[in-house]
């Protein structure tokens, strides 16, 4: 990647990343599917890192649907939690996230389905960057987007006087990713190019795809690149 590409107006400044392939890598490698989760985390700060270096404003991460938390076996969902305690505590440690002032956000409805252990560890990270603005660092936990999307159609019809029109500010002002911009770039790796359970889809309106055939323990930081090189290439055009 140039380094005027940083500068550039075609540089995505929300971006965000599906992590599909981890239990698939398992499996390829002979491996239990927690401890795909476990590279897969890995990778997540190395990920992390470089999209700091290259200068994304809003870096989001999909961590977990509602039904991640509530269908797989126990066995891997205990494992996944006690992957998301090790890797949190880790980030809230990081040099990192304090020099570069990231604010980290957690989106969804973790509060209602971790455990104490890990929500301190999610609340002492919302604290202590709670007054960084520099870059923003957010994380889906039990979150689906036709979930959030229909909580917030809720909350309106609950509010709005008869005969009242529904506008786009006040969509936006009740969902749960209210604070954050459009997304400008989705990364979906994994091989299989489709969206899932209408992720962020208020905000996806205009974003552009980028579908890669890696597992996410594979898709590393020269992924990354070559992602946000092709998104470079793109000419986006909003509808018109």
């Amino acid at each position: 990647m140039t380094e005027n590409m940083l500068t550039n107006a075609a540089f995505p400044k929300h971006v965000v990343i599906i992590p599909d392939g981890n239990r698939r890598w398992a499996s390829e490698h002979g491996l239990e599917p927690w401890e795909g989760h476990e590279e897969g985390a890995r990778n997540t700060e190395i990920l992390v890192r470089e999209a700091l270096r290259l200068g994304v404003q809003e870096l989001s991460i999909w961590g977990s649907s509602m039904e991640n938390l509530s269908k797989r076996p126990l066995v891997e969902r205990s494992a996944l939690l006690r992957i998301y305690e090790t890797y949190f505590q880790k980030l809230l440690e990081s040099e990192d996230i304090h020099k570069d002032k990231v604010r980290i956000r957690f989106i969804g409805h973790w509060e209602d389905q971790f455990p104490t252990s890990l929500k301190k560890i999610l609340y002492a990270c919302l604290e202590a960057t709670k007054d960084y603005h520099e870059h923003f660092l957010n994380f889906f936990l039990a979150y689906n987007g036709d979930d959030e999307m229909r909580r917030a159609i809720q909350k309106i019809a609950e509010s709005l006087p008869a005969g009242g029109k529904v506008t786009d500010s006040m969509i936006k002002e009740n969902l749960m990713t209210k604070d954050m911009p459009p997304v400008d770039l989705l990364i979906r790796t994994g091989g299989d190019p489709h969206l899932s359970a209408g992720f962020m889809m208020w905000d996806m309106a205009y974003a552009q795809l980028y579908f890669s055939q890696k597992f996410y323990p594979d898709f590393g930081k020269e992924s990354l690149q070559a992602a946000f090189e092709d998104y470079a290439r793109r000419e986006r055009r909003f509808g018109k």
